[in-house]
C-alpha cells in the first residue's frame, strides 16, 4: 500500500490517507491546484520497522552504551542498513561523526564545598561537579549573589544579570522560571516551562557572565524531580563532550543544593527566602548580594577519555540537495549493567530507542521508495550518548555537518511506545513552530487529533536530542504516539505507558518481544513522514512561531542565508 501526497506548485503542501485500494479522498487544495504535481509516497513498512526494532534490542549489541564492543556494533550495523537502504554518506565520505568524550568523576572524599568554612555534605545536602577537565579544580572566597532564575531573555523583556557584575562569584538561581511560579499565561510561557527554565541553560548563562560557580537551589515542583534524582543523576561518573578549550569557559562549580540548605544561608544573610523568592518572579527583579557569604571549592577529579559517533546518511535532494529535512533519534542505551531480579544483566533499550533509530531508518527507506524521490535531501542522524546527557546531538550542535541555515526543519524520534492505534498523538512543546501545522494537516487525514503534552512545566521539550539544534535556531518536533486508543481509550493508554515506566524504563526488561502491537506505531511513524514530505517536496521554510524563544535567532539565520 501507498500513501498518496499532493503538492501545488505555489502552495503548501496537502496531504492525504490511502483507502485500502490505494485511493484518496480529493481534497480542497488538491482539486484547486491544477497544476498540482502528483507524489507517490511509499509507506513504512510495520514489517521492516519490527525487524529493525528486534535487531537493535537483541543481545548481540549488549545494550548499546557509547565507546563499548556493543557500540561499536551498534554503529556497524547502522551503517550498513544506511549503505542498504540506498543513503550516501553525511559527512564527507564518511556516514560517521567522530563524537570525543571525556568522563569526569568527582572523588568525594578529597573534594568539597563550603560556605564560609562549613562544609556542605555532598549527597544529601548538596551535589556538585565541574566541566572543567582537570585534575584539580579550586575556587575560593566568592562571593554569594541571588540571581532569581538567572535568565537573560531579550524577547521577554528580562535580564536578571542586569547592573550587577557577578565576575568571579557564585550565583545562586531558582529552577523553572517565572511564567511557572506565577502561573501567569503572560510571562514567559505561563505554565509551561521554556528553554530559559532549564538547569542546563542557568549553568551555561552563569558561565557567560563570568561567574565562578553556580547553585541552583533544588524545589521538587518546579524542577519536576525529587532531590533523589539530583544525587542519583549527578553523583559518579559524569560525561561530557571533549571540548577545543577543555570546559575552561565554564564555570569551576556546578551544582545543587537541598532547599531547606538554601533557607539557612539566605538566613545566614539576613534574607528572608519566601519574600526574596517571591520577588524574582517579577520583572525588574535585581540581583541581590547575599552579604557575609562566601564559598570556596575544591574538586578532585579522575579522568577517563573514550570515543564514540553520530552515524549519518543522506538521500539527496533532486532538486535542492543543500537544503535539508532532517530525522533524528539516538541509538544509544545503557549497555551492560547489574543483574536485575531475574539475572538480565543487559539493558536493551528496545523502547528507548531501539524504536526510534528504527523508524528514522525505516523513514529514509520509505523516502527512498517514493516516486518521484525528494527535491530537498532527506538527513538521518542516528546521536550516540543521548543517555549521557544528549552529548551526541549537543556536539552535531557545536560541529555541524551543514549549515544550520541550510536545515529546514527536523523531527526528533525518542522512546515510542508499541501502543494499538490511537484517535491522538502527542506533541511534546506544543506550541513551538509552524512544523506543527505540517502535523496536523498529516494527522487530519488520519482522524486523528493533535494533543498537547499533558505536563508542559516539566520541560520534556527541553530534555530530548533535538533541543540542541532547536537552541541553534532550527525549527524541530517532537511527538509522540498517542494514548487515546481506538480501542480502549485513554484509560487503557495510560495504563500502558504507566506500566512500561514502572516496570521496563532504563531497566533490564525493556525487551523487544514479538507479540507488540505495532499498528500505532506504524501510523504515527507515516504521520511523521508526511510532515517530512510536506518539506522534502517543498519550497516552504517552516519557523518557530511569533514569540518561540528561538524565532529571532532563526529570523536571523534566514536572513543571513538569502
Amino acid at each position: 500500500m501507498t500513501l498518496r501526497l499532493t503538492a501545488a506548485l505555489a502552495a503548501s503542501i496537502v496531504l492525504s490517507a490511502c483507502g485500502q485500494n490505494g485511493s484518496e479522498p480529493a481534497t480542497s487544495s488538491e482539486t484547486a491546484a491544477s497544476d498540482a504535481e502528483q507524489v507517490t509516497l511509499a509507506s513504512v513498512s510495520e514489517e521492516n520497522l519490527r525487524a529493525r526494532i528486534a535487531t537493535l534490542a537483541s543481545d548481540e549489541f549488549e545494550g548499546r552504551a557509547p565507546a563499548t564492543p556493543g557500540g561499536a556494533k551498534t554503529r556497524e550495523w547502522l551503517i550498513n542498513e544506511m549503505k542498504a537502504i540506498g543513503l550516501e554518506p553525511g559527512n564527507g565520505d564518511s556516514y560517521e561523526q567522530p563524537v570525543p568524550l571525556v568522563e569526569l568523576t568527582v572523588q568525594p572524599d578529597a573534594s568539597s564545598l563550603a560556605i564560609n568554612g562549613d562544609v556542605l555534605e555532598l549527597g544529601p545536602e548538596t551535589v556538585y561537579w565541574t566541566k572543567r577537565v582537570e585534575e584539580d579544580v579550586a575556587f575560593a572566597d566568592s562571593d554569594l549573589v541571588f540571581v532569581g532564575y538567572g535568565v537573560v531573555a531579550p524577547e521577554y523583556g528580562w535580564n536578571d544579570y542586569e547592573g550587577v557584575d557577578v565576575t568571579g562569584k557564585t550565583v545562586v538561581i531558582l529552577v523553572n522560571d517565572p511564567g511557572y511560579a506565577t502561573q501567569d499565561p503572560d510571562l514567559f510561557n505561563g505554565r509551561s516551562m521554556t528553554y530559559y527554565g532549564r538547569w542546563t541553560y542557568k549553568y551555561e548563562e552563569a558561565a557567560r557572565q563570568g561567574a565562578a560557580a553556580a547553585l541552583i537551589i533544588h524545589q521538587t515542583a518546579p524542577a519536576a524531580y525529587g532531590w533523589g534524582v539530583v544525587e542519583g543523576s549527578w553523583s559518579g561518573p559524569q560525561l561530557d563532550l571533549e571540548r577545543p578549550d577543555g570546559g575552561a569557559g565554564r564555570v569551576a562549580l556546578e551544582g545543587w543544593v537541598q532547599e531547606p540548605v538554601a533557607r539557612d544561608l539566605f538566613a545566614q544573610a539576613g534574607l528572608d527566602f519566601d519574600a526574596v523568592t517571591a520577588s524574582a518572579h517579577e520583572a525588574g527583579f535585581k540581583a541581590i548580594p547575599m552579604d557575609g557569604l562566601k564559598a570556596s571549592g575544591s574538586l578532585k577529579n579522575t579522568i577517563r577519555r573514550s570515543n564514540s559517533a553520530n552515524v549519518v546518511g543522506i538521500l539527496p535532494g533532486t532538486e535542492h540537495p543543500d537544503e535539508y529535512v532532517l530525522y533524528m533519534g539516538h541509538w544509544d542505551h545503557l549497555g551492560v549493567g547489574p543483574a536485575d531480579e531475574n539475572g538480565d544483566t543487559i539493558s536493551n533499550g528496545a523502547v528507548d530507542n531501539a524504536t526510534g533509530t528504527a523508524a528514522i531508518l525505516s523513514i529514509a527507506e520509505a523516502f527512498a521508495n517514493s516516486t518521484p524521490k525528494p527535491k530537498r535531501s532527506i538527513m538521518v542522524v542516528a546521536v550516540t550518548a543521548e543517555e549521557s546527557g544528549l552529548l551526541g546531538s549537543a556536539y552535531l550542535g557545536e560541529a555541524p555537518i551543514v549549515p544550520f541555515a541550510q536545515i529546514v526543519g527536523g523531527i526528533n524520534i525518542d522512546g515510542v511506545l508499541p501502543l494499538p492505534p490511537a484517535k491522538d498523538i502527542i506533541v511534546v512543546g506544543y506550541g513551538a513552530s509552524e512544523l506543527e501545522d505540517l502535523l496536523k494537516v498529516a494527522a487530519d487525514t488520519r482522524g486523528v487529533y493533535l494533543r498537547p503534552d499533558a505536563e508542559p512545566e516539566k520541560g520534556y521539550f527541553y530534555r530530548s536530542d533535538h533541543i540542541s539544534l532547536a537552541k541553534k535556531g532550527v525549527p524541530m518536533l517532537y511527538a509522540d504516539a498517542g494514548l487515546d486508543l481506538i480501542d480502549g481509550g485513554e484509560e487503557a493508554g495510560r495504563a500502558l505507558a504507566e506500566d512500561y515506566t514502572a516496570n521496563r524504563y532504563h531497566k533490564p526488561a525493556d525487551n523487544y518481544s514479538p507479540d507488540w502491537d505495532l499498528t500505532g506505531m506504524t501510523q504515527s511513524m507515516n504521520t511523521l513522514m508526511e510532515v517530512g514530505a510536506a518539506m522534502a517536496y517543498s519550497d516552504d521554510w517552516p519557523n518557530w512561531y511569533e514569540g518561540n524563544e528561538f524565532r529571532a535567532l532563526r529570523d536571523e539565520q534566514r536572513a543571513a542565508a538569502k
